[in-house]
């Protein structure tokens, strides 16, 4: 049941909230790009990740952001999913709920472009991550991300390791934000 929107944001904000997180990864950086990865991490750390398969048409590919992700174009035909496959499992991890992106401009065109290839509808909503964040989370938050990546040990940057740091980095700097308060 979803809850309405003063207790969900009342929730949100007396520190008992870890948001859902989704990520990316993409072919390029322009209008013509497409999405190649979906990393999602659950408010209960499960995580969800999967490789597109690229449709028909999906011609555009970038080599610098391919030097980003380390994601080939061969490896997205040889292990890539069907976009119908991904949405339906989407629908079903996030199913009526909010997911928060700390790129919504661009991730939000990727979803849209996914699922309309998949001729579904999301059954969740994404948000911007600045919509749940504090100025003072903001403020600590490429500090905190920083010193989250070194102890994560990343090493790769992809979407569900992406999404995992990200989220949390949220709840380091809401941690962060309730001892300053």
């Amino acid at each position: 049941m979803l809850k309405s929107q003063g207790e969900d944001m009342e929730w949100k904000m007396n520190g008992l909230f870890t948001p859902n997180i989704i990520d990316i990864e993409a072919s390029g950086f322009g209008s013509n790009s497409y999405p190649i990865e979906v990393g999602v991490v659950n408010q209960l750390g499960e995580k969800f990740c999967r490789l597109v398969k690229p449709q028909a048409g999906w011609c555009h590919w970038d080599t610098q952001a391919e030097k980003l992700h380390g994601i080939s174009r061969e490896m997205l035909m040889q292990k890539g999913v069907s976009v119908k496959l991904i949405c339906t499992e989407l629908n079903a991890f996030l199913d009526r709920q909010t997911v928060y992106s700390d790129g919504w401009v661009v991730d939000n065109p990727w979803l849209i472009k996914l699922y309309q290839y998949a001729q579904m509808n999301m059954t969740f909503r994404i948000s911007p991550l600045e919509m749940i964040l504090t100025e003072s989370q903001m403020t600590l938050w490429h500090s905190t991300k920083n010193q989250v990546s070194r102890a994560m040990n990343i090493r790769r940057h992809r979407a569900s390791s992406d999404a995992a740091l990200i989220q949390t980095t949220f709840v380091q700097t809401r941690a962060l934000d309730t001892l300053v308060s």
